[in-house]
């Protein structure tokens, strides 16, 4: 692929009314904005709206888990008649992509994934993205489409993931947007209202999160209002919203795939000896494990956190935690080699 790769998500919220309906005007300015940037882009859009679009045809709907996957088997048809109506006169067609988070944690799956938004970019093909609602399994599912967002544009290594909202970014202290944040940390965490939306499970709280995440990953990040007139070509252009600056990484695609689109099993706390022995680079050894807080198996991709409980990094097992004894401890059994840990 030789053009950059942009990811925009478009939260319920954003692209419907207050009563579930979707928001045909607001529909209709994203693909007049999308098609001006098919040229420059190879785009993904992330869009939920099919549980609020399809709710209002099941009676007494109160938002039970069966209730929601019921009005997404509803809902997404309609949404995506609606994109596919609005793209129409650009002569850009659309195609539909039901994720789990099974097609991100299983590396194989998630490079069929990616191979195939390939094919569809090839034909000028624009993918519109959302979690598959009706079989996704209670344990295993997205937070929210902001994380399907992120993995998508992790996963791929986009330049630019977007995320729309109903304001017109984050706001500051004194009300105002806060144009520009060099890095994402607690402070700016802290400004994020947790209020979510009547209609959708995210929140600002869970841009930003998924926001820093992005931007470890050396990619940008702008939050928008959705709202804002020509929102997606000033967020591009860095001229609205919150604008979050990339880190820089240096992380090989497989390692970044490890650190964002795994699906962690367990959990284990280290030591100081080891917390500066994966700060060198050097694999984490059974003698620097204090405790097994949640158990795995080899293979599987566990979460390493240091003596306050922060988590450090995230690794593949090549040994189950239950050969973690004090006899292998004295043997100094390798439970990640160092090519499959990724400090955050």
């Amino acid at each position: 692929m030789t053009k950059p790769i942009l990811v925009i998500k478009f939260g319920s919220a954003s692209i419907t009314h207050a009563d579930g309906e979707l928001d045909e005007t607001i529909i209709a300015s994203i693909a007049r904005q999308v098609a001006e940037l098919q040229e420059q882009y190879n785009i993904v859009l992330v869009s939920s709206g099919a549980v609020a679009a399809g709710k209002k045809f099941l009676q007494g709907y109160s938002g039970t888990i069966s209730e929601r996957k019921a009005a997404a088997a509803i809902g997404n048809p309609l949404l995506l008649s609606k994109y596919a109506r609005y793209f129409a006169p650009y002569n850009i067609a659309i195609a539909q992509s039901l994720c789990e988070r099974r097609h991100f944690s299983n590396r194989q799956q998630f490079l069929q994934l990616k191979k195939t938004y390939e094919e569809l970019w090839a034909s000028n093909v624009i993918p519109v993205a959302n979690e598959n609602d009706v079989v996704s399994d209670l344990e295993l599912k997205f937070s929210d489409n902001d994380e399907l967002a992120t993995l998508i544009a992790v996963g791929f290594g986009a330049s630019l993931l977007l995320f729309s909202t109903s304001v017109g970014g984050l706001l500051g202290k004194d009300g105002k947007v806060v144009p520009e944040i060099p890095e994402i940390n607690e402070s700016i965490l802290s400004l994020a209202d947790t209020k979510k939306s009547s209609v959708g499970l995210g929140g600002m709280v869970s841009k930003l999160t998924f926001a820093r995440l992005a931007t470890r990953m050396g990619i940008g990040v702008v939050i928008f209002g959705i709202h804002t007139t020509d929102g997606i070509l000033n967020a591009i252009a860095g001229t609205t919203g919150t604008v979050c600056l990339p880190q820089e990484c240096s992380m090989p695609a497989r390692r970044k795939w490890l650190a964002s689109g795994s699906l962690v099993t367990g959990r284990v706390l280290v030591d100081a000896g080891a917390l500066t022995a994966l700060q060198k680079r050097r694999s984490l050894l059974a003698v620097g494990v204090l405790t097994v807080l949640e158990t795995f198996e080899g293979g599987e991709v566990f979460e390493i956190v240091d003596e306050e409980h922060n988590v450090i990094a995230v690794a593949r097992a090549k040994v189950s935690s239950d050969l973690l004894s004090e006899d292998n401890k004295q043997h100094d059994l390798e439970v990640a080699h160092a090519d499959d840990i990724v400090l955050l």
